[in-house]
């Protein structure tokens, strides 16, 4: 019996081990190298094109570490580690983190489009496309009846464009009172009667986004994020960008260049594989991003010949936010031949593939 005791004992501390080594996450990422994605197959135009060469967006793998990534990560190459408090804001969840990577990136898009429309002077409009829940506070009634991805239709019969309409459905209203809230989630309309709460009074400390104007300072508690996209006015020339699962603001710039050289003539490839990163706005001014260092790798992992980089900021402070020199540093410590391109806007990108020579045999 003893024995049989022993032995059971050793399984199971067995395999508490495995769990801890293995499984349980630490209250860490590791960020990684991630992939360099073909854009082509992810914008649509009804105008006919060519193209020989191709864009590329490059993406960052995250990952929950458990004892033994963490342990590994020492090991392998091009693998860093991150507290997950430094990139989860305000308490929000790993759920919540993931909606506003989804968010940004619907709004990266539809600013790359925007800035292609003014730079081919296209005829376009904005067209409101409601308001999304990207984080619900706790301790607040809304908590257990909203969540991030919830799209909200009405309120008390109102409908509900803009963050503008949503504080207007709670203005006048004291803590306790109930609105009736209708939101859209995985496509299906429910409405709930939802108590509003005292909001936090700091104006230094990020707010939730429908809090009503008055003094009161009530509201659902949720921080909300207004949805658009771009309309050309002519179909012929309508863009739409279908990105999969890809999250962030960072491939802006890459889908710029790709929208420009669908509607533009000829082929700015000129048959080279170009990567890159980059936030953009509608004006085509790029923007820095994190995590380039694991980019390069991803993008001389596809065969990039080119790869286009945020130019280094410097902010009005005097602080530098480096993105072309942590670039240019891990594809030097790669030996890769591909050449690391700075530009501050889509501008600058589309001189220097305007000056390439076309690529031999394309």
């Amino acid at each position: 019996m003893k024995r049989a005791s022993r032995v059971v004992f050793s399984v199971f501390t067995a395999i508490a081990l495995l769990y801890v080594v293995y499984f349980m996450p630490l209250p860490l990422y590791i960020f990684k190298p991630g992939t360099a994605e073909d854009i082509h197959p992810m914008v649509h135009v009804k105008q006919a094109s060519e193209e020989k060469g191709k864009f590329m967006l490059t993406t960052v793998q995250v990952a929950d570490a458990t004892v033994f990534g963490y342990l590994m990560s020492y090991i392998r190459p091009y693998e860093e580690l991150r507290l997950k408090r430094d990139l989860l804001r305000n308490n929000e969840s790993e759920a919540e983190y993931s909606q506003r990577q989804e968010v940004v990136m619907l709004t990266s898009q539809a600013d790359a489009i925007q800035a292609v429309y003014n730079r081919l002077k296209i005829p376009y409009h904005i067209s409101k496309d409601g308001v999304v829940i990207q984080q619900v506070y706790p301790n607040v009634p809304a908590h257990d009846l909203l969540q991030a991805g919830d799209t909200l239709v009405k309120i008390d019969d109102k409908p509900i464009q803009t963050m503008e309409e949503v504080r207007g459905g709670v203005a006048g209203k004291k803590a306790g009172d109930t609105v009736s809230v209708s939101y859209k989630r995985k496509g299906v309309i429910q409405t709930k009667d939802i108590a509003v709460a005292a909001l936090p009074a700091d104006p230094s400390a990020q707010q939730p986004a429908d809090a009503a104007p008055a003094a009161s300072r009530v509201g659902l508690g949720v921080v909300l994020a207004e949805l658009h996209s771009v309309k050309a006015e002519s179909e012929e020339q309508q863009v739409t960008i279908q990105a999969g699962d890809i999250g962030g603001p960072s491939a802006g710039l890459m889908f710029s260049l790709e929208i420009y050289n669908r509607l533009a003539p000829g082929d700015i490839t000129k048959g080279y594989k170009v990567a890159g990163t980059g936030e953009i706005d509608p004006e085509g001014h790029v923007g820095v991003i994190g995590g380039i260092q694991h980019k390069i790798v991803a993008a001389d992992r596809a065969g990039a010949e080119i790869f286009f980089s945020p130019a280094d900021y410097k902010a009005p402070t005097g602080q530098t936010i480096p993105n072309y020199s942590d670039a240019k540093k891990r594809a030097d410590e790669l030996g890769t031949k591909m050449t690391v391109v700075p530009v501050a806007t889509m501008g600058e990108a589309l001189d220097y593939l305007a000056k390439l020579p076309a690529k031999t045999g394309s």
